[in-house]
């Protein structure tokens, strides 16, 4: 084997195994991705059910139903047009209360729930996603 043909053997080992990193990344990238959506975007099939995601909205009031033998809570999250169940097993933050802003991050099963991984709870009284606020104001704009 010539040095010329040895040369392009290594190019072309190099390259692959840059094309095989780039490719590993990105699908790791694409896996990791979540995206915020509004309740109403679930209901009207906006988004597909296997892919992760994190709704936003408001905790409706009286919505919110502790298990008694386990951490489990479910609650309904609205922006005030339309509502998605999430149903998630762990400690609450502390500021999570119904009428406030929260967002839970999970994946939709066949119902429409959400089961959630995290929940996110307002920080304080003036912070909200600006996504949230948006839909927030999109809905109360509609007859």
């Amino acid at each position: 084997m010539s040095a010329r043909q040895r040369r392009f053997l290594l190019v072309a080992g190099a390259l692959a195994l840059v094309a095989v990193a780039a490719a590993l990344v990105m699908n790791a990238f694409r896996s990791n991705l979540v995206f915020f959506v509004t309740p109403t975007q679930v209901v009207t099939g906006e988004v597909a059910r296997r892919e992760a995601l994190r709704v936003g909205g408001l905790v409706q009031v009286g919505s919110i139903e502790r298990s008694t033998d386990s951490l489990q809570v479910r609650f309904t999250l609205t922006d005030n047009s339309h509502t998605v169940p999430v149903v998630y097993t762990g400690v609450l933050p502390d500021l999570f209360s119904a009428g406030k802003g929260a967002i839970a991050q999970g994946r939709l099963d066949a119902s429409g729930t959400l089961q959630a991984s995290e929940v996110l709870a307002k920080h304080d009284e003036n912070y909200m996603p600006p996504e949230v606020h948006q839909a927030l104001k999109q809905a109360q704009a509609r007859p």
